[in-house]
């Protein structure tokens, strides 16, 4: 069989076309001495507490990801521009539609001394994906021969090991992207000590990254967490810097409070009320820039008046209630796009022309409408609260949406704030919220099928709403599964037109990254995902 060699090495994979979207790099332009550990002192940022032990698997939030990704090494890693390359794996090689052959460089090691290997891999993925282990991102699995919803299955039949450094990949449906997701946190691999006590490990984890917890106990709860640099790291994510102290802040405004005395040295987000006035507060330390971000909040079926056709009706009403034009404007200061789709502009087959996509658009009239048709089938009772964690600086923006939905179908709706995300996103985990709440994307890798399958399709680990519709599901797999990338975008897109019908989740917004910087640190770069390539910042 044909065998088709893919170089990870700066160039979108399996023909899904370019990346659009190019890092904007940052600071000064100050040099680096280069080598582990160059920078001089610890550079501080700021994020937010982990909802969940630190297991890869088990970690589909911004709070835990970003410390996943800095503690830990998969086969492949991003640049800035969305591009690849190859960090663990020496090679992926693509054999056909159904079948990788993945080899791994020799020598790379585990922070306790544990030799990183195939059977890494192998035993990290096959516990993500077993049912039992109720892991979050099992989904990321669904594609692999053995991987089932209905029964636990502790070894899945398409990993198999080759020797010691090779495995291969068997899917059981052709997944075209499956290769470009290899640089996901739920495919890093785990040291054997992990499935000793996976809990536990999971309050220390022990990585192959550029980075490794500073003690056992580094991760200090609702406060940070404290990385220092892996000495033994080998890879293209070299940190120029000692080490990050991440820290948890209770509010966007405390953090930027912070960057502005020079507590803290890099923000990724500037909270809304400095929208206005960060750029001359910064003067040449800031970014404004697209990134791979799509905002939107969540209605459950299981809510009253929201199920069957009655919450369809809602569901379209309150979305055409919101004036999304002037919220970014005034709220946002132009950092904000108003969607007229459910993926990002920045990823490759993006469209603005998508049927159905009037129900985003700011139309008092035709919600009144579509609620009085609503109320025909059921009355309407009680408010409508949209959830969000206070933490986040959501505050704004929420009340701005509430009272143009209030204001437009003449009922009681508000925000309802959260201490913290991982409080917020332990509800809707367990699905014991009992209002619509926040939602949101920031992808895990730059192709459309990221912002929809994860989030909507039947059983997906980000599906929050448990929407399911198998038409939409079809079209899905007929997209992955398509050789064409042009064939498998307009597949998305029907797709989306489904989801403009049902509203899964209500658009919102795209984002852009608003990030600043001290004066303390250079070489301050932003990357298609919106998170800052620590491991380049320079201080000193």
């Amino acid at each position: 069989m044909k065998r088709n060699k893919v170089a990870l090495s700066g160039v979108a994979l399996l023909g899904l076309g370019g990346i659009l979207l190019a890092g904007c790099a940052s600071g000064d332009g100050g040099s680096s001495d280069g080598g582990n550990g160059a920078g001089d002192a610890i550079v501080t940022t700021n994020g937010t507490e982990p909802q969940n032990p630190l297991i890869p698997t088990n970690t589909n939030e911004v709070g835990g990801g970003k410390i996943l990704d800095s503690i830990f090494s998969g086969l492949i890693s991003y640049n800035a521009d969305g591009s690849v390359e190859n960090e663990v794996a020496e090679s992926i090689t693509v054999d056909s539609p159904t079948q990788l052959t993945v080899k791994i460089k020799e020598g790379l090691t585990f922070t306790d001394g544990e030799e990183v290997t195939a059977d890494n891999f192998i035993k990290a993925w096959n516990y993500g994906a077993a049912l039992d282990n109720q892991q979050l991102s099992s989904y990321f699995f669904e594609d692999i021969e053995g991987f089932s919803w209905d029964e636990n299955v502790e070894e899945l039949s398409g990993l198999q090991q080759v020797d010691d450094y090779t495995f291969t990949i068997t899917l059981n449906k052709p997944a075209t992207d499956f290769a470009q997701r290899l640089g996901y946190s739920a495919f890093y691999p785990l040291p054997d000590v992990a499935f000793e006590d996976m809990e536990a490990f999971g309050e220390s984890p022990i990585g192959n990254g550029p980075y490794k917890l500073a003690s056992e106990d580094a991760w200090v709860h609702d406060e940070g967490i404290s990385l220092v640099v892996n000495e033994d790291y080998e890879g293209p994510r070299e940190p120029q810097n000692d080490g990050l102290d991440i820290r948890f802040y209770a509010s966007q405004d405390a953090a930027y409070a912070d960057l502005l005395s020079g507590e803290l040295d890099v923000l990724d987000q500037i909270p809304e009320a400095a929208l206005e006035t960060y750029q001359d507060e910064l003067g040449d330390n800031w970014v404004n820039q697209p990134a791979a971000i799509f905002q939107s909040f969540t209605i459950p079926e299981y809510l009253p008046h929201f199920e069957g056709e009655e919450g369809v009706l809602r569901r379209q009403a309150i979305s055409m209630a919101i004036n999304r034009k002037e919220i970014t404007e005034v709220i946002f200061q132009g950092t904000r796009t108003p969607a007229s789709d459910f993926t990002s502009p920045v990823i490759d087959g993006w469209s603005e022309e998508l049927e159905g996509a009037e129900v985003l658009e700011y139309n008092p009239e035709r919600a009144q409408e579509l609620w009085a048709e609503a109320d025909a089938i059921s009355p309407w009772e009680g408010s409508f609260q949209i959830a969000y964690n206070s933490d986040g600086g959501h505050q704004g923006w929420v009340d701005a949406v509430t009272n143009s939905i209030a204001g437009t179908l003449g009922i009681d709706a508000s925000g309802a704030p959260y201490p913290d995300f991982a409080g917020l996103r332990e509800q809707v985990t367990n699905r014991t919220i009992t209002t619509a709440f926040r939602t949101g994307w920031q992808a895990d890798y730059p192709g459309l099928y990221n912002f929809l399958g994860p989030l909507y399709a039947t059983n997906a680990g980000s599906n929050d709403g448990d929407y399911s519709n198998p038409e939409f599901d079809d079209l899905l797999s007929q997209g992955i599964s398509s050789a064409d990338p042009a064939e498998a975008n307009e597949l998305f897109q029907q797709a989306q037109e489904i989801l403009l019908q049902d509203l899964p989740a209500t658009p919102l917004w795209y984002s852009n990254v608003t990030g600043g910087w001290a004066d303390t640190v250079d070489n301050v770069e932003f990357g298609w995902n919106s998170v800052p390539l620590h491991y380049n910042i320079t201080k000193g």
